[in-house]
């Protein structure tokens, strides 16, 4: 597997990325979906990866800078194809690792308290994430949990 930076301008993302908002707002009711968008990752203060075997795209993940010393985990897919092979597992090592070069304090975030999102909250629990309040511009929300690491 090889994980690097993307633009967001391949058709592959695209497709990757426009599967998971469908996906979010098929399981999750509206007003509680907090996937980004292609343009929304594409700001400045959001660093995006995508992980890679020969020419196909298992997933992505990304992290976006909340404060000088709080980042936040956002948009973790992998393809369905290649689901229970370790891609989230890889890309979010990786979103760590930038996080403490960048001597962030926390890292922070946001993902659904349905039974579809259980295997996205043990992953989380595995790297030492804990459940926390609601942060940054969130607000409480039943469908929502929220998870923190400090660094």
């Amino acid at each position: 597997m090889q994980i690097r930076l993307d633009d967001l301008a391949g058709p592959e993302i695209r497709a990757l990325l426009e599967a998971h908002l469908r996906n979010m707002h098929e399981i999750s009711p509206p007003g509680s979906v907090h996937a980004l968008d292609i343009d929304k990752l594409r700001q400045p203060d959001v660093t995006f990866w995508t992980v890679w075997e020969g020419g196909e795209l298992l997933g992505c993940g990304a992290l976006r800078e909340i404060s000088p010393k709080h980042g936040e985990v956002k948009s973790m897919r992998t393809s369905d194809a290649h689901r229970g092979r370790g891609v989230a597992r890889a890309v979010l090592h990786r979103i760590i690792e930038e996080a403490r070069a960048r001597s962030y304090d926390r890292l922070s975030l946001e993902t659904g308290s349905m039974k579809a999102f259980e295997p996205a909250q043990k992953l989380y629990e595995s790297f030492g994430f804990m459940h926390c309040a609601a942060f940054g511009s969130y607000v409480d929300d039943p469908y929502s949990v929220f998870m923190t690491k400090s660094l």
